[in-house]
């Protein structure tokens, strides 16, 4: 509760200051929920502001942690992916840009595949249907609750062939709609911290692959594992590192799970 209240303050001190100095062209999350307005025209207050910055804060955390932890199995369980990855990436240069290392064509292909092989979350934000409403011939009264399911839809056959297989190249060769790709939810109940997520996601992905040589302990699939309500990788992704890339590897291998 110390803690707490101490990220607290942290917030709120950072809240005060941006109301003072506002920039209305600025595009990051604080100023866009300092600038939204409901129906009747009014703001969040400082504590609602407050809250939405802590589950931006600590709602992210686990969750992109173990969509990471998918990623570095798929990347260094099929050796072809990160070899690929690689090649993109000394396309940057020593010291790559982290607006360039986001916009990379193959790093979004290969963080999306994994959002959709194993999405953090089985299921969307439940809706309570206003009024009749029909979904594939199938009719619902008013009141019912409609749960869309994240999981399911990323394994469809006919938007997803093979869905089982790891085929990041799939987000090359088409634009998915938000109906049909969708690991954080839709509509106005979209995660908030999404872009963020991606953000983190690629710079990690980037740093790690650009320094270290990583290798699977562990040859056969992983199972997943529910996690109160994620998805994660059962009993974690056991790798070694083996070595800096473009350096003399090190002596003994240091055993991670991620």
């Amino acid at each position: 509760m110390k803690e707490r209240e101490e990220i607290y303050e942290l917030l709120c001190a950072e809240i005060s200051e941006r109301r003072q100095k506002l920039d209305t062209e600025s595009s990051d999350i604080l100023t866009m929920l300092l600038l939204a307005r409901d129906e009747a025209g009014e703001g969040m207050s400082d504590i609602e502001l407050r809250d939405e910055l802590m589950t931006l804060l600590l709602a992210g955390h686990e969750t992109t942690a173990t969509a990471l932890a998918w990623a570095f199995y798929w990347i260094h369980h099929q050796p072809e992916i990160c070899h690929k990855l690689l090649q993109e990436l000394a396309t940057l240069g020593d010291a790559p840009d982290p607006m360039t290392v986001i916009k990379l064509p193959y790093m979004n292909a290969v963080c999306s595949e994994t959002l959709r092989i194993y999405p953090v979350l089985e299921l969307a934000s439940p809706r309570e249907a206003k009024s009749p409403i029909t979904i594939m011939g199938q009719t619902y009264p008013p009141g019912i609750i409609l749960t869309p399911c994240i999981y399911l839809t990323h394994h469809r056959e006919d938007l997803y062939p093979e869905p089982k297989k790891f085929k990041p190249e799939r987000f090359l060769e088409r634009q998915y709609s938000a109906y049909e790709f969708l690991p954080f939810g839709g509509s106005n109940r979209r995660c908030i911290g999404a872009a963020f997520a991606m953000f983190d996601m690629k710079l990690v992905l980037a740093t790690i692959l650009r320094n270290y040589n990583l290798v699977l302990v562990e040859k056969q699939p992983i199972k997943t594992e529910r996690r109160a309500v994620t998805l994660a990788p059962a009993g974690g992704v056991k790798m070694v590192m083996t070595g800096k890339r473009m350096q003399v590897e090190t002596k003994s291998p240091s055993v991670a799970t991620v």
